[in-house]
């Protein structure tokens, strides 16, 4: 404990997209560096999903600085460009043989879960010297290490939103968990049995929730007996279905275009304006969710609610947090999704993400919080941002750019069709094009779409969680 900072390792929690960048930006400076994350393999929270198809293809999903490594190391081959990857092939093609460059191989701790991130000898109210003391970061084996910094890329995944319709979760909830799917099940491989012949409610109106259903529309063709049922909190359902021909990434707009058809064809049954007060059992070994008199019966009932960021482990540092995103208080109003969309956040690097606790940021989907607007390319910018400032380059870290394109999802009559929870007004603009966002000073970026990135998506219950970000 007598370490000072200045020799301890920046610890970088999650090795996943965001995570892995950062630690390559620090790998290429120098920087003496460890990553935590919490599964037995490099993106263990993708790998849940791995059989889920990206709307980007792979021209936006590696980050600059680990095609350098990776080039460097010798016998990667980059994928084709223009191929739409799934997320196993996110892991299998680049996030792996990134952990296994000789800058990053030794630096990864697996089955290292964080619980609590603190400053050795200081709680949160304690100021004199705080700045001088390491972190300490306490593990859920009971370990702990010490740390100059602390770039927290944990992400969402592990922190789903609940069912219930006021942000906690509906009466029975909690009892009826053996009948609540996770999102973005594997239904035609994997957990095939759970949804063939049965009756699936699908929760929510992002993204996730679109790719669950049409995979559920397709075991119905497959499966006699499969029945589907799309729950969402919203009465118009335009954001999800998306910019269709209109939209830049195809395979986003089509998506969207799949899923209209399916429900104006009856295959898939509606039930809007849906917010769940109760959950309870129901004969055949069903559950109902129960909104006022209204009923909806099924076998199992799919979360795609959102997610939020664990704030927790961060309790006894100091963090100013916007009170309604969870974001930091300076990125707020930048993404806000009553105000933007993905494709018109500002750019915004380690100055927007600084917390009164020198030397710790989150970064990547746990950054926005609450906000849906979150796009990988931009956390890789963060990744970049954040280690200059770190390494006292701040002229390099200020110099922040994001290239981003718009959707295509542009529908005047949103505002008319709005309710608490769907911020009102197009998000778009008036003709999908490409919208270039950059600080002052000039650094370009490769800009790059978080693909169907739960995390990415998805941090919004209801008509809020989709917007026209993926």
């Amino acid at each position: 404990m007598t370490s000072t900072s200045s020799d301890l390792p920046v610890a970088v929690i999650g090795a996943g997209p965001i995570g892995l960048a950062a630690a390559a930006h620090l790998a290429e400076r120098g920087s003496n560096f460890v990553v935590l994350e919490s599964g037995s393999m490099v993106a263990a929270a993708i790998d849940e999903w791995r059989h889920v198809k990206l709307f980007s293809p792979w021209r936006y999903d590696i980050d600059t600085a680990a095609r350098r490594l990776l080039d460097q190391a010798g016998g990667w081959t980059e994928p084709d460009l223009d191929v739409l990857p799934t997320g196993g092939d996110l892991i299998d093609s680049y996030l792996a043989p990134l952990a296994k460059t000789p800058q990053l191989s030794g630096k990864i701790r697996y089955d290292a879960a964080v619980v609590a991130i603190t400053r050795v000898g200081f709680d949160r109210i304690r100021t004199a010297g705080r700045e001088d003391a390491p972190f300490l970061i306490r593990l859920s084996d009971g370990s702990e290490l010490l740390a100059s910094a602390v770039v927290d890329a944990a992400g969402t995944w592990r922190r789903p939103n609940v069912l219930g319709g006021s942000g906690i979760p509906a009466r029975g909830e909690t009892e009826a968990a053996q009948h609540i799917s996770r999102a973005l099940p594997d239904v035609l491989g994997r957990d095939r049995e759970r949804f063939a012949g049965r009756r699936t409610a699908v929760v929510g109106a992002g993204h996730s929730a679109a790719t669950t259903l049409l995979d559920l529309g397709d075991l119905a063709e497959q499966v006699p007996g499969t029945e589907v049922v799309w729950v969402v909190r919203g009465a118009d359902q335009a954001r999800t279905y998306g910019g269709g021909d209109a939209d830049e990434l195809p395979a986003r707009g089509a998506l969207g275009s799949r899923l209209k058809h399916l429900v104006q064809s009856g295959r898939i049954e509606l039930v809007s304006s849906f917010r769940i007060e109760a959950i309870q059992p129901s004969d055949g070994n069903r559950i109902e969710l129960l909104a006022g008199e209204r009923r909806v019966v099924a076998d199992t009932v799919v979360n795609s609610t959102g997610f939020r960021p664990d704030l927790d482990i961060a309790g006894e540092l100091r963090l100013d947090l916007d009170p309604i995103l969870g974001s930091t208080r300076a990125l707020a109003p930048l993404i806000d999704p009553n105000q933007h969309s993905c494709g018109t956040v500002p750019p915004h690097g380690a100055d927007e993400l600084a917390h009164p606790e020198p030397g710790y940021y989150a970064i990547g989907a746990k950054s926005y919080g609450r906000a849906p607007t979150f796009l990988l390319a931009t956390g890789y910018e963060q990744a970049r941002s954040v280690v200059a400032a770190l390494a006292g380059d701040w002229e390099a870290a200020r110099d922040v750019q994001l290239d981003l394109p718009e959707t295509g999802v542009c529908s005047s009559n949103l505002a008319d069709n709005s309710t608490a929870d769907e911020p009102a007004g197009g998000c778009c603009g008036p003709a999908p094009q490409a919208v270039e966002l950059s600080a002052p000073s000039g650094r370009g970026l490769a800009t790059g779409i978080s693909g169907g990135l739960l995390t990415v998506v998805d941090d919004k219950p209801a008509a809020t969680q989709s917007g026209c970000c993926n």
